[in-house]
């Protein structure tokens, strides 16, 4: 069969591309790349510090800057932040890389994922619920426009979609080995 190519996850936050993507790469024996992650790394800040000081325009650049350079790894498991297909520029370097999944969630799923996690500076506000559903609105058909396959993660667990994810990409790669 043919070599898998790197497998990049994007989709909004609470979607579970972390938690997804270290399961993933485990099961592909492959390292496991977290683009937030590798951002709040290199600059030795938490991305809430890097918005409050640099703004959203200041994060985006970095986000760009780290997708650039994870993109060209061979052989990994990238999760991208939530908002990384806001930029043309990332979605073209996301396409050009790898097989893109868009892990869809519902607004409901996000809210109740996220609910406690203070580490997400669009999120700390009181109307919530609103902000995530102008975001899925913005961002959910840039999401699809960008991904080759769309996996629905709501209400199932992290390894049933791996195991989705891993029989959807054979069957890209080599549609004669998969029938089912």
């Amino acid at each position: 069969m043919p070599a898998l190519p790197n497998l990049i996850l994007i989709g909004p936050m609470g979607a579970g591309k972390s938690t997804i993507g270290r399961l993933l790469a485990a099961e592909l024996s492959r390292d496991f790349l977290d683009s937030d992650h590798e951002i709040e790394d290199r600059c030795g800040a938490d991305i809430p510090w890097i918005f409050d000081v640099e703004g959203e325009a200041g994060f985006r650049d970095r986000e760009t800057q780290m997708i650039r350079e994870l993109s060209t790894r061979e052989g990994v498991v990238i999760a991208t932040g939530g908002g990384a297909v806001l930029r043309e520029e990332n979605r073209r370097i996301l396409r050009d890389s790898g097989t893109v999944i868009y892990l869809f969630t519902t607004v409901e799923q996000q809210l109740r994922r996220t609910a406690k996690d203070r580490n997400r500076p669009l999120l700390q506000r009181d109307d919530r619920e609103q902000v995530l559903e102008r975001m899925f609105e913005e961002r959910d058909p840039l999401y699809r426009a960008t991904a080759d396959l769309v996996v629905r993660t709501d209400r199932r667990g992290p390894k049933a979609v791996v195991n989705e994810i891993v029989r959807r990409v054979q069957r890209l790669v080599d549609p004669l080995q998969c029938k089912a």
